[in-house]
């Protein structure tokens, strides 16, 4: 009876046996002194599924299939531990990280990134991610597949003049640091990516923080942070040529190469760049240029390093867009025709970054910086009025001339200037502090000068016909405290005091009397609780206040005889979610962004006809964000993320010009949404390794409507659209040659037509209803081939 019972259970018990589950244990100590580390990330590669050690250093990785594993196990300013594993039984390891010879790069921007436990809703960018489709077009585009984000060319390849919005926020309310320093420009606001031709090639890595985010240095996050760190130390020698080639001629030729460490200490890193495309829109061509250099000393304790970032870009203008009537007969038409008609700019950068651990339990940080930026716009005016430029009419003859054809330049020289710093208290256990802040000057001229003029005599001396200067001083102090209670809950504090001061003097020019001063002093308050259910399901709170003071042009703008622009005020909340097991995670946040006087466009104009921007009382932003990654078999990655949102302003009235009757028609709308501001977004990239380091990845881009201006009239939208590019990347090693990668991107594989950006300008005229409009349209199907060769 028992042979029969035996031999009816042991074919079902098989199976199971074969299935079992396995656990790796074990501890993690510090190697000399044989010392318990918390918090090191433990983990299993390839799989998303980890685990941190706890206080006694010991940590569990539970329910492992038999099967072979390579453990690999991390903590900041230690070296990497990596083990390959056979697993057909329950394995006890014990883990001993050396400590680095040298302290990281990782400290200098520690304190303004986010981290793991911390309530705040971000996406961490490597730079594997970002080099391996670093194909020649610029930042927005290379980070088009995280979420939220919704990105726009000038010239319609991506090359030259490019924006992005995230949560349909402009780059004036983003907060975009490099090594912790403020990049935005202090007085727009914005940043230029033209002026950094080929950054990307710099980068190491990024973190983009939606909403407020964590207190950082510089601008307030309204949409975002954007927090770029650049090339980190490699202690290997390496020299590095990459050249691409694509569409409408286009080109890109960076040369990379770094001495590794030099007496164990000291390594320098240098990069050149050269960028040129004839965009897809007639004329919209980009000549750039860039280089980049970092030079530090590595202690033990120590890291003394500087950084020098220049980029220099020569742009045909196409900032005009093409008219909607023109959409269906010539997409690529520029109105612009101007041999000259260019932006011609250079922007420099200087860092200086120190850190220095104090024990195991302090860091401190410090920084000082200089940008120094000049260049100017030039165009072709036709039939200008003299009056306008502040010089008499010509008489020739009998004849009394009032206008005349012009070419003039429109010049900016600034410099910008400051410090950071942060000190950090851990102990490593259940408490981190951090206080840090920040202090800058911008300095700004402004002027314009006529080079050339019918019936003018200017010889080797242009004629300046208008001036200004601004001035812009800011110091800022935060305070960070995260506070554990075991392993499952953390708590989150963050406070940061801001004064901004900011000045203009002189004439813009409309020939406008623009002198003004304004002082700001703001405290934005942040709160937020993390609890880790267990090692596959997290939750997280964030609550935040921040205020923003408008622009210099807000200020410049506006009409003298109405209100003056006031701040804008956001309040943030931020509900989260995450799964992670052994080959699927998944991120859900909902968030809700609430404002008090957002600055918008409501049609209003000043006294010489000038575009304002108004406050407007109350307006929000709510959504859900999903995001998700899956291993679906060895070879085949799926990573997807979409957003869901309503975005409105709760009362909106707008203004239309009147030429009949001089002024403007007022219409309250009520309830409308807010302009540039689609409902879904959605990304999705599909990668298949066919054999080793042979990967095809299909991507895909959806943006839903899009309003352009403020009043939800779908005559004045952009329709929605779904692209899909086809990359393809294989690399290998031939001799004494480290790498050879060739990459190939089609962009727009199904040949979209479609536009991502766009103005309009409405009036009456004669009774009737008119507008002036200018549309953005992006290439059709196009392609990049990249060849790297890596020494």
């Amino acid at each position: 009876m028992k042979k029969i019972l035996l031999s009816l259970v042991l074919p079902m018990l098989i199976p199971l046996l074969a299935s079992a589950q396995f656990t790796i244990s074990g501890t993690v100590r510090e190697k000399n002194s044989g010392q318990a580390l918390t918090g090191a990330s433990i983990g299993i590669e390839g799989q998303y599924l980890g685990t941190t050690s706890n206080e006694a250093g010991n940590f569990s990785l539970k329910n492992l299939k038999k099967g072979s594993y390579t453990l690999k196990v991390t903590y900041i300013g230690y070296a990497d531990f990596t083990q390959n594993i056979e697993l057909d039984k329950d394995i006890t390891v014990s883990v001993s990280l050396e400590k680095r010879a040298v302290l990281q790069d990782e400290v200098i921007i520690s304190a303004t990134r986010a981290a793991e436990n911390e309530p705040t809703t971000f996406t961490n960018v490597d730079k594997k991610e970002i080099s391996t489709i670093n194909l020649g077009q610029d930042i927005p585009y290379l980070l088009n597949s995280t979420p939220s984000l919704v990105v726009s060319s000038d010239a319609g390849n991506g090359v030259g003049y490019t924006s992005l919005r995230i949560r349909g926020s402009d780059i004036s309310r983003i907060n975009v640091t490099v090594n912790g320093i403020p990049l935005n420009d202090a007085e727009s606001q914005g940043v230029f990516w033209v002026n950094m031709p080929d950054f990307a090639s710099s980068v190491d890595n990024v973190q983009i923080q939606r909403g407020i985010g964590t207190s950082t240095n510089g601008s307030a996050a309204f949409g975002a942070s954007i927090n770029f760190q650049t090339t980190k130390l490699n202690p290997l020698p390496y020299a590095e040529y990459d050249v691409s080639y694509g569409s409408f001629d286009t080109w890109k030729n960076t040369l990379l190469a770094g001495t590794g460490l030099l007496a164990g200490h000291c390594a320098v890193d240098v990069r050149l760049s050269k960028v040129n495309s004839n965009g897809y829109v007639e004329r919209g061509k980009s000549d750039l240029k860039s280089m980049f250099i970092s030079g530090g000393y590595y202690g033990e304790k120590t890291i003394i390093k500087a950084v020098i970032t220049s980029g220099k870009e020569k742009t045909y203008q196409a900032w005009m867009g093409v008219p909607k009537d023109s959409l269906k007969t010539n997409r690529r038409y520029n109105p612009f025709t101007y041999e000259n008609q260019t932006d011609n700019y250079q922007q420099d950068h200087y860092q200086l970054l120190f850190s220095q651990e104090l024990g195991r339990r302090f860091l401190l940080n410090a920084a000082l910086h200089y940008t120094y930026g000049r260049g100017y716009y030039e165009e072709f005016e036709e039939n200008s009025d003299f009056a306008s430029y502040g010089l008499p009419d010509v008489i020739i003859g009998g004849d009394t001339l009032s206008a005349t054809n012009l070419v003039r330049q429109k010049w900016l020289d600034n410099h910008f200037y400051g410090f950071t710093f942060s000190g950090t208290y851990d102990n490593h256990k259940n408490l981190k502090v951090i206080l840090g802040g920040a202090g800058n000057q911008y300095l700004g001229d402004h002027f314009g000068e006529i080079i050339r003029a019918d019936y003018l005599n200017i010889a080797d001396t242009a004629y300046r016909w208008h001036e200004n200067n601004s001035k812009k001083s800011e110091m800022s102090i935060y305070s960070k405290i995260n506070l554990s209670f075991g392993k499952k809950v953390f708590a989150y504090a963050d406070l940061q005091f801001r004064t901004v001061k900011f000045g203009l003097d002189g004439l813009d020019s409309k020939l406008r009397d623009i002198s003004q001063n304004h002082t700001f002093n703001f405290f934005n308050p942040k709160i937020g609780v993390t609890y880790n259910v267990n090692n596959k399901h997290s939750l997280y709170l964030a609550l935040a206040l921040s205020n923003r003071e408008p622009n210099g042009n807000n200020f410049s703008d506006a009409d003298p005889s109405g209100p003056a622009p006031q701040p804008e005020t956001m309040f943030n909340m931020e509900l989260g979610y995450t799964f992670t097991s052994k080959y699927v995670t998944t991120t859900a946040n909902g968030y809700f962004m609430y404002y008090k006087n957002q600055l918008v466009l409501t049609g209003e104009i000043n006294e010489v006809g000038y575009a304002i921007m108004s406050n407007v009382p109350l307006s929000y932003r709510a959504g859900i964000e999903i995001s998700a990654a899956a291993r679906l078999f060895k070879r085949l990655k799926w990573e997807v993320n979409a957003c869901f949102s309503r975005n409105k302003i709760l009362d909106f009235t707008e203004y239309v010009d009147d030429w009949d009757n001089g002024g403007q028609i007022q219409n309250n709308l009520g309830t409308t949404n807010l302009a540039f501001s689609p409902e879904i977004t959605a990304a999705n990239s599909l990668t298949y390794n066919f054999i080793e380091k042979f990967n095809i990845s299909l991507i895909s881009k959806y943006v839903s409507r899009q309003y352009i201006d403020n009043t939800s009239d779908k005559a004045r939208s952009l329709n929605p659209f779904c692209i899909s590019d086809i990359m393809v990347d294989y690399s290998f090693k031939l001799g004494f040659i480290k790498e050879i990668r060739a990459s190939l991107m089609v962009n727009n594989i199904f040949n979209k037509k479609y536009e991502n950006n766009a103005w309009v300008y409405r009036y009456y005229y004669n009774g009737s209803y008119q507008t002036m409009d200018g549309y953005f349209p992006q290439a059709g199907i196009n392609f990049m081939a990249g060849l790297t060769v890596k020494l």
